[in-house]
């Protein structure tokens, strides 16, 4: 066997190392020496020649490879060969034998009769051979056995004498032990040969079919004549010994048992797939032979099918054990032939005959899109060619078009010719265009969609173009598209320009499909005339009217750097500027001057827009300093920035200081007090704060605290009082103004607990909750919290703020909801008030969401109509909204709505068959009906055939055979009836199973005790029939195995413990077990339960009690199910030293065991006594007959 990589080289063996090469050949050259390969039959050499060229040898033939210097080549080994040296009539030759074909010193050298100079081949002279060097996919697939007749095989050195398939089969299997030992020895081989598998001899006198020999036949051209046998010369390797005949029959029974395979069988045709079955292999029995042993063989099968017929390529569809398969993706209306092989382990036979067969014609394949020929304003011309009829001619055509309006297609045109021309079109219209074809068979798939439009007429001037934007030197244009029927073809557009005062008239610019166009290269601030003429197939328009643009001015250049006017104010600052020098061809229309603060590093702001060139700037923070330019605008655009000014205010008091509060938490008589500085410094460092405090905002002030720190305290302060605050800063400037009066009180507590909330329902949605507020204790109420929930234990926060009332909404209609207000302040959060409840009025229900049509697979087991007069509905129950659903109402077409009870499915029956329905559904309950649901749109079903009656024939634990009736109730169309039997797999969901016309099936693989549902459905030509109720079927039980034999251990004088191997629970169920005391015939229960072993205490044993026990499974529903005993085993005899003392009470008491009443009867005692009975019963008769019928 050939590998794909090509083989490491190895070192040149010793057996050809000390080979001297033949000191003659060609020309008298004595450099060149000559190794003569042998190819033996069914094998094939592959090597390269000098030219590069791949040359394949098939044997059985002699190829001698001439060595121009007289050296050995490299040696290479490839997987799966082994090489021998021999010598012949003084010539050593290189053997080259694989591993399913070695020699044997007993066995003569298989090559064929050669002249005595045999010229060398063109292909090998000069040449050494590296197999290395062909590339793997040059290497030629392996050819086909060869099959040799008797005189074949004789000329390539079989012995002659023993010419029965036997001897043969032996000397293979001694080939294949010289061969390992040969491997093992390191013997290399130095050609790379592709090895075909070699026949076996019994195939030599079967007839050719396939490719493969089945009969007597006359020798092949390539096999030489009759040829004298030459003394073989023995291997390196010693012979096999006599012991391994057996081996050898065995597997030439194995080979002739594999090659008796009968042809498969066509058991059902489809136009696209056929099922297959063959027999398993078996041969007769000859003379003398034993029959072969009934243990079930491992057989492979191998499926080949062919469309060439039986001598064509055959390519394997299947492999694996089943005996049945069934081929897929066939085409209709061919002729395939199939045969089968079969391996059993490292054995294979030869193929079966060839089995032929035809699919069923289907119909066509879809036809490919038809094109379009000619067209006018008001026709269009088609042709199409016609598909693949699938076996059946093709009886016509069916030509569909869309009418130009991308709806519905309609029939156009049906019949038998392959062109057709649609007349009575709209001008300058599209139209979709699609073709199937028909036969015998039915109606093809369409094709896919032409699209096509009718010619049109010149298109209309088009409405004049449009300004998109404007540059300097460029104009963007854009303009719409003709008014007027659509045409097939793209409009062509060409934009015309005309200079003003030039005097050369319009000149195009653009010319193309885009509806814009952008004109450069145009001189600023200069006005030019515009139009557009469009064009298409049919012609051209007129152009549209002209139009008038204007390019852009330039903008202007960056005005002079701004200049200081006067003092610098601690608020403003006087600016002022000059125009730029050049203004870009257009008058400057403003000025705009920006300013930001150099130490902040903000971004510039606009501070002044408009024409003057100086402001003044206010607003501005004393003591900063500021950084100001200025740019100008004009119909051109914005110029550069100026040049930037840097400038500084004068310094003011600083400003009022910020955040004056409580540090922390007052206390009864005193209270932390912390600013922060004023957020306005006035341009210099703050130096000092001075703090002022007061009982009320009018009222007298005394000093409380001047100093640098930001943060002090008040003491000897009134707990329960309110106080007044002022701060204030100064730097170099002087003091700043006082803070804003803030307002402390001591020691504040929490507030009041609130009272129950008041609330009101409004809707059913919603309701009003209100409360009182309560007492402050010293601090006002800054929020209320209320806490909401449905029950009074899982209440959740559903409003915090001030006010006193809030509306909850979004709550469900009729339900009861509690609540609690909790009041919050400065100094805490009160207590929570009392429950209050509330329960919200009912509502109308809500609308359905989900109306469907029941699925045929989910149908109920009986309906109350026929399927085809009903139609089982299923929705969603919608929200009742606090009033209970009472019923719905079904809307399917009626007068008056169908009213129906609270559920959610639902069958209309006393339909028409095969009709639409528009329904939908609304609910109803105590307050009204609710909405309706969106519409759906269902159609009752055709009369379908009713399905037949199942049952279970055969139950069993992993298997149960079904068995359903002959024939229909209905009368039966034309054709046969069909069945689908479907099982269970889910709550919601069937799988088909089986679907054919045979009436019984059986189903394997099923677990043990298991309850199976099945439904069958059947179909013939008038459409699907219903699915059958749910059929309930369950397989049986198995019993527990049998255990082994328990071990019994002597503890004491008369004290056993037995014990036995412990068995897994069988599917959830427990494990029981019984152990049984044998005395003679005499059977007597020790132990039942559970446990694995059991400890006995009784009398002594005698010499033929024995012990067995038994595993039995307890089922769920109570009842046990028992397996087999084990092998009993006797109790070992007691030893007499271990007897109990006399007068020990309970020596002979056993635990769960009784003490024997006598003595029981051996099996020996009672054979005798029965014997004795019958023997007198014997001479009873004897002498009764003696005396009242002979006397």
């Amino acid at each position: 066997m050939m590998t794909d990589q090509p083989p490491p080289p190895l070192e040149v063996t010793p057996m050809l190392a000390e080979v001297s090469l033949v000191p003659h050949m060609l020309n008298g050259d004595a450099m060149q020496q000559m190794i003569l390969i042998q190819v033996n039959p069914g094998e094939t050499f592959t090597i390269r020649t000098e030219d590069g060229q791949i040359c394949c040898i098939a044997g059985p033939a002699h190829v001698p490879m001439v060595s121009p210097n007289g050296t050995m080549p490299p040696i290479f080994v490839p997987p799966g060969y082994m090489s021998q040296v021999v010598e012949e009539n003084g010539m050593r030759k290189v053997v080259v034998l694989p591993h399913a074909a070695e020699f044997h010193p007993s066995m003569t050298l298989p090559p064929p009769p050669v002249p005595p100079y045999l010229p060398p081949h063109p292909a090998m002279l000069h040449h050494h051979i590296y197999p290395g060097e062909i590339p793997p996919h040059f290497i030629p697939p392996l050819p086909p056995p060869q099959v040799y007749s008797e005189p074949d095989v004789a000329c390539h050195g079989a012995p002659m004498a023993p010419r029965d398939e036997r001897a043969a089969k032996m000397q293979e299997q001694l080939r294949r032990r010289v061969k390992d030992r040969q491997l093992s020895a390191g013997v290399a081989s130095s050609v790379r040969i592709s090895h075909s598998p070699p026949l076996p001899p019994a195939t030599a006198a079967t007839t050719l079919h396939n490719g493969h020999s089945k009969g007597p036949t006359a020798p092949s051209a390539g096999s030489p004549g009759p040829c004298k046998h030459k003394p073989s010369v023995r291997p390196r390797a010693s012979p096999p010994s006599d012991p391994e005949k057996p081996d050898a029959e065995a597997e030439m029974r194995m080979l002739e048992l594999l090659s008796s395979v009968r042809k498969p069988t066509v058991c059902s045709v489809a136009p696209r797939s056929a099922i297959l079955s063959w027999q398993q292999p078996s041969l007769p029995l000859k003379n003398g032979d034993a029959p072969p042993p009934h243990t079930p063989l491992p057989f492979c099968y191998e499926l080949s099918l062919s469309r060439s017929g039986g001598e064509g390529n055959f390519t394997p569809v299947y492999l694996g054990k089943d005996t049945s398969f069934t081929v897929q993706d066939l085409r209709p209306a061919t002729d395939y032939h199939v045969r089968v092989c079969v391996s059993c382990s490292s054995v294979q036979g030869s193929p079966s005959e060839v089995t032929s067969f035809s699919t069923e014609s289907a119909a066509p394949d879809a036809p490919s899109p038809p094109w379009l020929t000619l067209r006018t304003k008001n026709s269009l011309s088609l042709q199409w060619k016609a598909p693949s009829d699938n076996g059946s001619k093709i009886t016509g055509y069916l030509l569909e078009y869309d009418e130009g309006k991308q709806s519905a297609f309609k029939e156009v045109y049906c019949g038998h010719a392959k062109q057709y021309k649609v007349i009575r079109l709209t001008p300058s219209t599209k139209y979709a265009f699609r073709i199937a074809a028909k036969n015998s068979i039915g109606m093809s798939a369409f094709s896919e969609l032409l699209t096509c439009s009718t010619a049109g007429c010149a298109p209309a001037p088009p409405a004049p173009p449009r300004l998109a934007g404007a540059g300097v030197s460029w104009l963007a244009l854009e303009w719409s598209a003709p008014c007027g029927p659509a045409s097939d073809g793209a409009y062509t557009y060409t934009l015309e320009m005309e200079e003003e005062g030039s005097g050369y008239g319009f000149k195009p610019k653009h010319n193309g499909e885009e509806l814009s166009c952008t004109v450069k290269s145009l001189r600023k601030s200069s006005s030019y005339r515009f139009r557009v003429l469009a064009a298409n197939a049919e012609g051209r328009s007129q152009p549209s009217a002209a139009v008038d643009f204007s390019t852009c001015p330039d903008r202007p250049s960056a005005p002079a750097t701004p200049t200081l006017k006067g003092k610098a104010l601690p608020h403003s600052l006087h600016v002022s500027w000059d125009a730029p020098k050049d203004d870009g061809g257009a008058e400057i229309t403003q000025y705009v001057l920006e300013m930001c603060q150099s130490q902040t590093g903000s971004q510039w702001e606009a501070v002044y827009s408009g024409p003057l060139r100086e402001h003044v700037c206010d607003r501005l923070e004393p003591g900063t300093l500021y950084k100001m330019r200025v740019h100008c605008q004009s119909k051109g655009g914005q110029s550069q920035a100026s040049d930037s000014l840097s400038a500084q205010t004068a310094p003011v008091p600083p400003g009022p200081c910020q955040g004056l509060h409580v540090a922390g938490k007052a206390k009864p008589r005193e209270i932390p007090l912390v600013w922060e500085p004023p957020t306005q410094d006035g341009g210099a460092p703050v130096s000092q704060y001075a703090v002022e405090m007061g009982e009320s905002a009018d009222g007298p002030r005394c000093p409380l605290y001047q100093g640098a720190e930001t943060d002090c305290t008040a003491t000897d302060l009134l707990p329960g009082h309110s106080y007044h605050f002022w701060v204030k800063a100064a730097n170099q400037a002087g003091w700043g103004p006082f803070s804003e009066v803030y307002e402390a009180f001591t020691a504040p507590g929490p507030p009041e607990q609130c009272g129950p909330p008041e609330l009101t329902v409004k809707t059913a949605n919603s309701v009003l909750a209100s409360w009182e507020v309560p007492a402050c204790s010293g601090a006002e109420v800054s929020e209320f919290r209320l806490e909401w929930g449905a029950a009074e234990g899982s209440m959740t926060l559903m409003y915090c703020g001030p006010s006193p009332s809030y509306e909850v909404r979004g709550l469900v209609p009729a339900t009861a909801y509690y609540c609690r207000v909790q009041a919050v302040n400065v100094a805490g959060a009160g207590l929570f008030g009392d429950v209050a409840m509330v329960t919200t009025s009912p509502s109308v229900p809500a609308a359905v969401r989900l109306v469907e049509e029941v699925a045929e697979e989910t149908l109920p087991d009986t309906l109350p109509g026929p399927a085809s007069s009903c139609l089982a509905l299923r929705w969603e129950e919608p929200c009742c909204h606090g009033a209970e659903i009472i019923g719905y109402n079904i809307d399917f077409g009626e007068q008056v709505p169908l009213s129906v009870g609270r559920t959610n499915y639902y069958v209309l029956e006393n339909l028409q068959p095969d009709s639409t329905y528009r329904v939908r559904v609304q609910a109803v309950n105590s307050v009204g009906p609710g909405a309706f649901s969106p519409v759906l749109k269902a159609k009752t079903r055709p009369l379908p055939p009713d399905p037949p009656a199942l049952e279970c024939a055969v139950p069993g634990p992993q298997s149960l055979k079904l068995k359903w009736g002959e024939g229909l109730s209905r009368p039966q169309l034309s054709g046969a009836t069909q069945y689908c039997l479907h099982m269970q797999a889910s709550a919601d969901r069937l799988v088909c199973i089986y679907s054919g016309p045979c009436h019984t099936f059986k189903v394997q693989r099923l677990s043990e005790a298991t309850l199976y549902h099945f439904s069958i459905q059947a179909h013939n030509e008038a459409g699907v029939g219903p699915l059958s109720p749910l059929y309930s079927f369950s397989t049986t039980r198995s019993p527990p195995p049998q255990l082994k034999a328990p071990r019994v251990e002597l503890l004491d004088w008369n004290r056993y413990e037995v014990t036995w191997e412990p068995l897994q629970p069988m599917r959830g169920d427990p494990i029981l077990y019984t152990l049984q005391l044998l005395r003679g015939r005499e059977v007597e229960q020790l132990y039942k339960g559970s446990s694995p072993s059991y400890t006995w205490q009784g009398t002594s044993a005698g010499g033929d009690w024995r012990v067995r026990v038994s595993a039995g499974r307890q089922c769920q529903d109570g009842t046990e199910l028992w397996g087999q005993h084990s092998p009993s085993v006797t109790l070992p005899a007691p030893d007499p030293t271990l007897g109990p003392a006399q007068g020990e009470p309970g020596a002979a008491q056993a635990n769960g065991a009784h003490p024997r009443k006598g003595g029981a009867l051996t099996d020996e005692q009672f054979a005798l006594l029965l014997l004795l009975g019958f023997a007198t019963v014997a001479i009873l008769f004897a002498v009764v007959i003696q005396y009242f019928v002979i006397k």
